[in-house]
């Protein structure tokens, strides 16, 4: 069913609708970054323990993004969008309320699996509702919203933490969703797609869930039960690998597939998902890593590490529309080659991070880092989507959604655990030098003590010392990785075939 594009006020009004949904998801993964220290406290919970709380939101989501092209021609766009909107409004409310970590991890599961579709379906019905000759410049609003989130959400999240109870980081999505799913509703309640009633893939169904559920769980058990040394995480792997594959094997047989898999014959589509989940796997980790380093490490309260996380956003605001507006007379790969060069270089940046440095050595990285940020969602949604038409918009966007922030979550659980081995391998290489033999270190513990302390106290600030200096330099050694990988990644994109503009038809 085709609706001619939409205007004036009422375009504005819808853009501004679907742009809070997306708003409000990136938020509250965003916002809970820099709260996770805090949280952790406060339920009693080890700080590696808190990740649980953006890994169980990060697999649940990435289960449900996939079927969002399926719910949409099964019950309409815009009812599945509303009812996710109301969906993730109450399960940010039971959030905000979980009395331990084990009842927050479970809602975050819930309202994981409830906000799959807000992007997919937020970037369709905007796409839809924009003429064909706009639809460039309606991604770059959309984009800008994905940009904006981190921005308040860091420093948000910190000052929420330092000064309120934690839960408000959740509550404050309430008003924003309850805004989002009236609008929608009242504005495109009688522009709903066309319904179509297929079979269930029940068989493919189960075998994403239990196999993508599987593969995430043994990421995050992995680092606290030593990986393969633990019959838990060969058992997870095992399912995770037989799931799988089987799945891969089942979808690209049947008639009527949960997850549409024929859309990776397509080259740009293929290429643009590669780069994206590649791309977004790094920067997650290093996004969740970074206020655990200012905060464990280098003395920042939960506001201040916001407030030096925050520049990200800064240089997106300015650029996304002018991107948007523009961006359609330069090859969308070069814009894809400045984004990684200069996430590039703002990692290799950080790789001399150290005790007492000032704040503006956090900031600038931070702040230039944005150059790239506003250069990386636009351009690479554009060649993903580039020779999708129609109905395919939605399937397509769901399907590179899910794989995107599956890899986040996959990203997040690997830098947590190449952060601790780093630092454990540092931190007993440091150690070896502090004997009752060293000269040198006999040397600091006397210097201690003539400052009044004795001398277990003297050799007890010597080992926090020792594990601060591991765990830097362990955060170190991952931002350089991510910097090579940056590097490596830009010869992907060129595969991608122009001409990149337009999307298609938008209609459904």
């Amino acid at each position: 069913m085709n609706h001619p594009p939409l205007q004036g006020l009422r375009l504005a009004l819808v853009t501004v609708a679907l742009s809070l949904a997306v708003f409000m998801e990136v938020l509250d993964s965003t916002i809970a970054n820099v709260a996770l220290p805090v949280i952790a406290g406060n339920l009693g919970a080890a700080t590696t323990q808190g990740t649980w709380v953006i890994t169980a939101f990060a697999v649940a989501n990435a289960v449900s993004v996939p079927l969002t092209g399926f719910m949409a021609r099964r019950f309409g766009e815009v009812r599945v969008f509303v009812w996710a909107v109301i969906g993730f409004v109450v399960t940010s409310w039971l959030c905000g309320m979980a009395p331990n970590l084990g009842l927050l991890v479970l809602f975050r599961v819930l309202q994981g699996f409830i906000a799959g579709p807000l992007i997919p379906l937020s970037q369709s019905l905007l796409m839809a509702s924009y003429p064909s000759e706009k639809r460039t410049l309606a991604l770059a609003l959309w984009a800008m919203t994905v940009v904006v989130a981190p921005v308040l959400g860091p420093i948000l999240g910190g000052w929420i933490s330092d000064n309120w109870h934690w839960g408000w980081i959740f509550f404050i999505n309430i008003p924003i969703g309850i805004m989002s799913a009236w609008i929608t509703r009242r504005q495109l309640g009688g522009r709903e797609t066309e319904i179509v009633k297929t079979p269930i893939d029940y068989t493919g169904l189960v075998l994403m869930v239990v196999g993508v559920g599987a593969l995430q769980m043994m990421l995050d058990r992995g680092k606290e039960l030593d990986w393969f040394a633990s019959a838990e995480i060969i058992t997870l792997s095992v399912i995770a690998l037989v799931c799988l594959t089987y799945f891969v094997v089942w979808e690209l047989g049947e008639k009527y597939p949960i997850v549409d898999l024929s859309l990776f014959k397509n080259r740009n589509f293929t290429i643009g998902v590669l780069a994206t989940s590649l791309g977004f796997m790094v920067y997650m980790g290093t996004l969740t890593l970074l206020p655990l380093v200012l905060q464990s490490n280098l003395g920042y309260t939960a506001t201040w590490a916001g407030l030096a996380a925050a520049p990200v956003g800064l240089l997106p605001i300015v650029l996304s529309p002018i991107i948007g507006r523009f961006g359609h007379r330069i090859d969308m790969r070069i814009l894809v080659t400045a984004s990684f060069l200069v996430f590039a270089f703002t990692f290799h940046w950080r790789t001399d991070f150290y005790a007492g440095m000032d704040m503006g050595s956090v900031v600038w990285p931070q702040f230039w880092q944005g150059l790239g940020v506003a250069m990386f969602f636009l351009p690479l949604t554009t060649i993903t989507l580039s020779q999708m038409k129609g109905h395919q918009i939605a399937t397509a966007s769901s399907l590179s959604n899910f794989l995107r922030v599956f890899m986040g979550g996959v990203g997040v659980s690997v830098v947590s655990t190449m952060w601790e081995r780093r630092e454990a391998l540092h931190h007993t290489q440091m150690a070896e030098h502090i004997t009752p033999y060293s000269a040198a270190a006999q040397q600091a513990v006397d210097g201690m003590m003539q400052q009044g302390l004795s001398q277990p106290q003297a050799v007890e600030q010597i080992v926090r010392t020792i594990t601060r200096e591991g765990f830097i330099l362990g955060s170190n050694e991952i931002f350089m990785a991510g910097s090579v990988l940056f590097i490596l990644m830009i010869a992907v994109i060129w595969f991608a075939k122009p001409p990149f503009g337009g999307s298609g038809s938008g209609g459904h």
